[in-house]
């Protein structure tokens, strides 16, 4: 059994972490960390977690522990996996990875240094997505031309809506740190963008370069609450991604297209492959093939199988997640400049 830490104890622990690995066999979490002794009381209760701190220096000293997930605002991301690394942990990094380049190349080297620490990072990839990469290697769209991409929904209030209803608490109508611009480490892109650019990246490969505008459509801050990119990959496809806080009706989808068909992930999540009938008649009916949703991946169950695997994760890598950190960087260098960007890491997804 291993035993698991979890450093934040909000929404993300509190809706997420907790409930899945309650589903997994083989994992336990067994202390939790955060800063309001109520939430920790009541997560403890629901969730039959025996131990709890206030502080990172308990739960990081806590002997017992295989692993930690890392489930705090996004710009403590990187000094909380920094410190389970040396410590000797596994990790398992909430998404974004972390809000600069450079952070980023810090969690690479800290983790090369000690490869036998398994380090999984979010986004995960749902068996959609695994799915899609099979059908593509198998040539089912032919070349690859283009890539489209979205994840958005209404925005951190209603998020934390959901949230303070789970605490049983007040609901907050202002006090959201997603819109502090000082403190945040970025807006929408980093929030939801993360997701599209992922998914593109874990389907597509490398980018290569990317130009993005981005705007301040309707809610109370600074940063961008809209955002809209164009990535040139280097297998030749250009690939567009669009995010944004301000879709309370919210919008998920990945298509993929070639020159022999193409492949779409609608809300639903099944796959709907959609290739010509004819390359010589323009309006042809096209032979529309809809692939039933394959089970919903547990990703606590993939970071499980590969810590006793001894391996890092297929897609779910801090290599990948470095790669995605530097494309939403030239994203926000791309808005200010008005330029197009070039990406120089790679990620490690074939």
């Amino acid at each position: 059994m291993l035993r698991i830490g979890i450093l934040g104890a909000g929404g993300i622990a509190a809706l997420g972490h907790l409930p899945e690995i309650a589903q997994v066999d083989g994992m336990r979490v067994t202390h939790i960390c955060g800063r309001t002794e109520r939430r920790l009381r009541l997560l403890c209760d629901r969730f039959d977690v025996p131990r709890y701190s206030t502080n990172w220096t308990d739960l990081l000293n806590d002997e017992s522990l295989d692993g930690v997930i890392v489930a705090l605002p996004h710009p403590l991301h990187a000094d909380a996996g920094l410190a389970a690394l040396e410590r000797g942990l596994h990790v398992f990094m909430q998404k974004p990875l972390c809000t600069t380049l450079e952070e980023a190349d810090q969690l690479v080297a800290a983790s090369e240094a000690k490869p036998d620490q398994i380090v999984y990072c979010r986004p995960s990839f749902d068996a959609v997505v695994y799915e899609m990469r099979r059908r593509l290697s198998d040539g089912a769209v032919g070349q690859v031309s283009g890539a489209s991409s979205r994840h958005s929904h209404g925005g951190p209030e209603v998020y934390y809506a959901e949230v303070t209803d789970c605490f049983e608490e007040p609901r907050v109508e202002d006090d959201f740190w997603f819109f502090d611009a000082d403190t945040a480490g970025g807006g929408a892109l980093i929030d939801m963008g993360v997701y599209s650019v992922a998914n593109v990246v874990a389907l597509l490969g490398k980018v290569d370069s990317v130009t993005a505008r981005m705007r301040t459509v309707a809610k109370p801050t600074a940063m961008e609450d809209t955002a809209t990119l164009v990535l040139e990959m280097a297998n030749g496809a250009l690939a567009t991604v669009e995010t944004g806080w301000c879709d309370p009706a919210r919008s998920s989808y990945l298509r993929v297209h070639g020159t022999a068909g193409k492949l779409i992930k609608r809300s639903d999540d099944a796959i709907y492959y959609i290739r010509p009938s004819s390359f010589e008649r323009e309006w042809a009916e096209p032979i529309v093939e809809k692939i039933p949703a394959p089970p919903v991946a547990n990703q606590h169950a993939e970071w499980l199988s590969c810590i006793l695997g001894e391996r890092q994760p297929e897609l779910s890598n801090l290599w990948t997640a470095r790669h995605i950190t530097e494309i939403l960087a030239a994203a926000v260098a791309s808005n200010e400049s008005g330029q197009r960007v070039t990406v120089d890491t790679e990620p490690n997804v074939f």
